[in-house]
């Protein structure tokens, strides 16, 4: 039987409450999304951010590799950008009479893919394998990347101006979508007073590192999700596959992706153990991006949220 009360806390549960704490005091007034962003890391899942240039995207991606441990690795999408610019491409020695792989930016742990939708679909495509199985395959070879491997990428409007749809197989191969949006008055008036941010993510802490990182997601994945939630999270996917005009985004992966996320909740909670309210609480930022597609993730979340009404819990 199940113990109702929190578990006890333990020192890495510690250290990633005071990252999240130190996290949310630079991006200021937006709290959830940090601890929505963590969770999606602390899951080994890849992160969209979706909103106008300005609010904050790339700064929460810094963030993100700085409580990781990691440094992240930063590509700026552009129309014009080619696939080879980002997975590698090989070069002829001279020297050696041969060719060479000299790999691109994407062998990196936190890969920053900053406007992600600037570029062109086939440009986009070059993640897909990445993201699928954190590996790159280049003239034939393939070359394994790096543990962990996690793409945090930011996309701006639709309606902007040279601006490519993400393709449904790159949006699903995302955990969680976010939007920022622009902060509350009071936390904007703070913002216009705050110093140099790039100073205020070292000071967040050293980080967790790889080897926390992969404890982390071990007793995640110990967290007890009970037989009845399961099935409500097979009810979600019917009603949404059957009642949405994009219910075919919904894949197995976006189920997989909400039963890992809600366990992770749960760990940062300080319980053994998944709530209905844990589902229900991360369903917009699972789902929203996949139901939302070209018409933008706070379309999709609006969608969610019906969703969720109209479902019955268990």
């Amino acid at each position: 039987m199940l113990n109702d009360s929190p578990k006890t806390s333990n020192a890495l549960l510690d250290e990633c409450k005071t990252l999240l704490k130190n996290a949310s005091q630079v991006l200021l007034g937006k709290e959830t999304q940090v601890e929505k962003a963590m969770i999606c890391i602390l899951s080994g899942g890849h992160l969209l951010l979706e909103d106008v240039p300005g609010v904050g995207k790339t700064t929460l991606a810094k963030i993100l590799a700085r409580v990781a441990g990691h440094e992240v690795t930063r590509i700026q999408f552009t129309n014009d950008l080619l696939p080879s610019d980002i997975t590698g491409s090989a070069i002829f020695n001279s020297t050696s009479n041969d060719f060479e792989f000299r790999p691109g930016p994407l062998f990196g742990h936190f890969v920053l893919a900053d406007e992600l939708n600037r570029a062109t679909p086939k440009t986009q495509s070059a993640l897909l394998q990445a993201m699928e199985e954190k590996s790159v395959t280049v003239d034939g070879k393939t070359y394994d990347l790096a543990e962990p491997f996690v793409v945090l990428a930011t996309q701006n409007p639709f309606e902007q101006v040279g601006t490519f749809p993400l393709p449904e197989s790159q949006i699903d191969r995302f955990t969680m979508g976010l939007v920022l949006d622009f902060p509350q008055r009071e936390f904007e008036k703070l913002i216009l007073q705050q110093g140099d941010t790039s100073e205020m993510i070292k000071n967040i802490g050293e980080g967790l590192g790889s080897q926390k990182l992969k404890l982390i997601k071990k007793e995640i994945e110990q967290i007890h999700l009970a037989e009845n939630l399961y099935d409500y999270i097979l009810d979600l996917l019917s009603y949404g596959r059957n009642n949405f005009s994009t219910g075919h985004s919904l894949s197995p992966r976006s189920g997989k992706d909400l039963v890992i996320s809600s366990k992770a909740l749960a760990w940062i909670r300080e319980r053994d153990f998944v709530l209905p309210e844990d589902i229900q609480e991360l369903l917009p930022f699972v789902w929203g991006h996949r139901v939302g597609g070209t018409k933008g993730l706070k379309k999709g979340m609006n969608e969610i949220h019906r969703l969720i009404k109209e479902v019955s819990l268990p």
